[in-house]
């Protein structure tokens, strides 16, 4: 699928995020679990889906025909980049024929201590036809990934880098500066909890919302519930 006919395709649509890590009750060493979550994501009206690891994306690409944003999380001594952080792991997507990879484009170092401005720099040159999304974690991230050729940039890490000031819920205020100041396509993601939220963030720009735990994550769905519960249970005394 070309570019512009992707953008079409998720313009003002849903990506649901379908992962689940090693010691969560819905990972599975054999897979077979996130292929039937993105099957009820697309049943459900979804235009996309995110996925992390190999297995879990080539069962779903071959279970469900949406286009597929696709990361392999993995950790390396002295990097605190972990998503997609190598060009490994970044070859790796592309013989899997991920239409979309993402990967950290934030301050976080890469292996062998590269910048994201350098690493994303030559995983554009290897690869000038392959549809990147930039992680980021500010502005400043998404700017910098636009100008080294990303052709989407994501909310994804804000929060989650050291020196973030941690949010309870999406940061608006980050992805309407986005929209404003940087010419690649928003994706916005990162602590969107409820349909409304996901809403707002289309209507103030973005081409497409990517939502995870709030979805395929009951651990962290039932603990919200949980944590409410409770609350009530202490104003009762």
């Amino acid at each position: 699928m070309e570019k512009d006919e992707l953008i079409q395709s998720i313009r003002g649509g849903l990506i649901v995020s379908c992962q689940a890590l090693p010691g969560e009750p819905l990972y599975r060493p054999e897979g077979g679990v996130m292929p039937l979550m993105a099957e009820a994501a697309r049943r459900a009206g979804a235009v996309g889906i995110r996925a992390n690891g190999l297995r879990d994306i080539r069962d779903i690409m071959a279970r469900v025909d949406l286009p597929l944003t696709g990361i392999i999380k993995k950790n390396y001594e002295g990097s605190e980049a972990y998503i997609t952080p190598t060009m490994d792991e970044v070859d790796q997507l592309v013989d899997a024929g991920c239409p979309i990879i993402a990967l950290d484009c934030t301050r976080q170092s890469h292996p062998g201590g590269l910048t994201s401005r350098q690493f994303l720099a030559q995983v554009r040159a290897k690869y000038p036809r392959q549809l990147l999304m930039a992680d980021c974690s500010s502005l400043e991230d998404a700017v910098m990934a636009a100008q080294e050729g990303a052709d989407f940039v994501g909310t994804t890490l804000n929060g989650y880098v050291k020196g973030d000031t941690p949010l309870d819920g999406p940061n608006f205020e980050l992805a309407r500066q986005i929209v404003k100041q940087v010419p690649a396509p928003l994706i916005a993601e990162g602590r969107i909890h409820t349909p409304e939220q996901a809403r707002a963030m289309l209507e103030l720009g973005a081409l497409a919302v990517v939502v995870g735990g709030a979805i395929t994550r009951p651990l962290e769905i039932a603990r919200r519930f949980v944590s409410e519960v409770e609350k009530a249970g202490t104003a009762h005394g």
